[in-house]
């Protein structure tokens, strides 16, 4: 793992405290180094209470969700913004699901380009690999079936069929379609991957490659990824890694009705259409029954609609773009979140009721208690505890584990309160891991971690190395627990390491290996 300095930007955070002595904030809204496209404000200044943000970043921990990032927009100026360390201003985050909203973007460019309308027919665009026999429900389903999670298709095929195959459009257009389609909403990912090979037929170019002088160039998006399939196309559905900023932006866009920089970037009708109601995920439910739920408020273009009157992108682990049109609010949040609704709640208890209908008197110390909060937000590394006779006995030695063709070696080294981990594949890849005791310690790696999908081979040249953090801790005298969180990614690896003479019980979750002496 190859060390990197991790040094947090000047944000616009500097405006916000600057603001307590001084209402001229204009000169303090870029990062060093960077400019930006979002100028900064006080809360006050723009409507907003201090106090509703201080209250939901100081729930936060009790929610039981984890917040990566936060920014908070409104009338298109940030009003706050925090990383929790060892998440950074500058690094990237994985997406996941908040990349449909990009893909349908696209179709939507495509549209206004006369490329290609949400009426046409799926099958049209790819005759070369339909099944021998097209069922009536195949042949009527339209783009506009992908955009709304209308395909027809049960049960979804991404897992089963797509991930497996190397040809994705192939095995999507072979996958059963019982139901009409239109008709029935089912959550499909590789229906927005179908949308992102239909950019490509039509186009040739690549979803990311098309929206780079439509979307990214206009908006000042640099530095961004997608994944791609085994042929190259962009995945569609998931993937997509941007900032956190990269993601208020969109969002401001959207609220803009597609205007940035007094120029028409997306269509206003696109905007309007994409964020619309076209489909009800459960009709048969009551409007009481609904009334609790962001996730039965109806969907549009592979954006949901959500509560108070809302909308948002939305992607695995609680990563959100969500856009408050009446409230001309944006908040933009990373996280590896266990209750996506709950994350959601966080915004509509805490800082929907600070939003308020005009500026209000400036409240400098509760603006200054917010700003400290913003700039000392953190995941805490644990505490180190203490084994130092294993410690000596440890390092040097090889541990392996797993049968002799598909083995793997690990050893340890501890110097100056970090832990040195070095891994050896069967294939004979090394990879090197540093532990901060009671502090992060951030490097690289190019070993990939966790991903609620696979990640095609065909991609990791380009994304790495991989952004990391880690953290040990002796849980007593025996056992040792390495954290590694993937920085830009919601995923963090624990395991706990028992020790008892040349043997090794190594604990990840559910899963439990044994290790002996080399």
């Amino acid at each position: 793992m190859k060390f990197i300095t991790h040094q947090p930007s000047l944000s616009r955070k500097v405006a916000m405290l600057m603001a307590i002595f001084t209402l001229t904030l204009s000169s303090c809204t870029q990062k060093s180094g960077e400019s930006t496209d979002l100028p900064g404000s006080t809360p006050e200044a723009e409507g907003v209470t201090s106090a509703s943000i201080l209250s939901f970043l100081e729930a936060v921990p009790g929610s039981g969700q984890e917040l990566h990032s936060f920014m908070y927009l409104r009338h298109g100026k940030v009003i706050a913004e925090g990383w929790w360390d060892p998440y950074a201003a500058e690094l990237k985050h994985t997406l996941y699901s908040t990349s449909k909203s990009f893909t349908s973007t696209a179709i939507g460019f495509a549209v206004w380009e006369g490329l290609l309308n949400v009426d046409d027919k799926v099958v049209d665009f790819f005759p070369e690999y339909l099944p021998d026999s097209v069922s009536e429900n195949l042949a009527a389903m339209t783009v506009k079936d992908l955009l709304t999670m209308s395909a027809g298709q049960d049960p979804e095929p991404t897992f089963a069929r797509i991930l497996p195959s190397d040809n994705w459009i192939k095995a999507f257009l072979a996958a059963p379609v019982p139901d009409r389609p239109g008709s029935k909403f089912l959550y499909n990912s590789s229906a927005t991957y179908m949308l992102s090979a239909i950019i490509t037929e039509v186009t040739g170019e690549t979803v990311l490659e098309y929206l780079g002088p439509r979307l990214f160039d206009p908006l000042g998006i640099k530095g961004m990824d997608w994944e791609v399939d085994p042929a190259g196309i962009n995945v569609g559905g998931w993937g997509l890694r941007l900032k956190t900023e990269d993601m208020a932006k969109f969002g401001q866009l959207f609220l803009q009705k597609g205007e940035w920089k007094g120029e028409q970037i997306v269509p206003e009708e696109w905007i309007n259409e994409a964020t619309s109601k076209h489909i009800d995920q459960q009709p048969q439910l009551t409007e009481e029954e609904k009334s609790e739920s962001d996730w039965l408020q109806g969907y549009g273009y592979k954006f949901w609609r959500s509560r108070h009157n809302s909308y948002r992108a939305d992607g695995a682990y609680g990563q959100y773009i969500l856009v408050i049109p009446e409230k001309e609010v944006v908040i933009a949040i990373t996280a590896n979140a266990r209750d996506m609704q709950k994350e959601l709640n966080l915004v509509w208890d805490h800082l929907l009721p600070g939003m308020k209908d005009a500026p209000l008197p400036e409240e400098k110390e509760t603006l200054g208690e917010l700003n400290e909060k913003l700039t000392s937000l953190a995941i805490d590394p644990p505490d180190t505890g203490s084994s130092p006779e294993l410690e000596e006995a440890l390092s040097g030695k090889v541990f392996r584990y797993g049968e002799q063709q598909a083995s793997e070696e690990f050893s340890f080294r501890f110097e100056n309160e970090r832990c040195f981990l070095t891994q050896q594949t069967a294939e004979g890849d090394e990879y090197d891991f540093t532990f901060g005791g009671g502090a992060w310690e951030i490097g690289e790696t190019n070993r990939p971690g966790p991903n609620l999908l696979p990640q095609p081979d065909a991609n990791l040249e380009e994304m790495l190395p991989f952004k990391v953090a880690g953290a040990y801790r002796w849980e007593d005298d025996q056992s040792l627990e390495l954290i590694l969180r993937y920085i830009e990614s919601p995923h963090t690896i624990r395991r706990t390491y028992n020790f008892e003479g040349d043997t090794v019980r190594i604990r990840q979750g559910d899963r439990l290996i044994e290790a002996t002496l080399k």
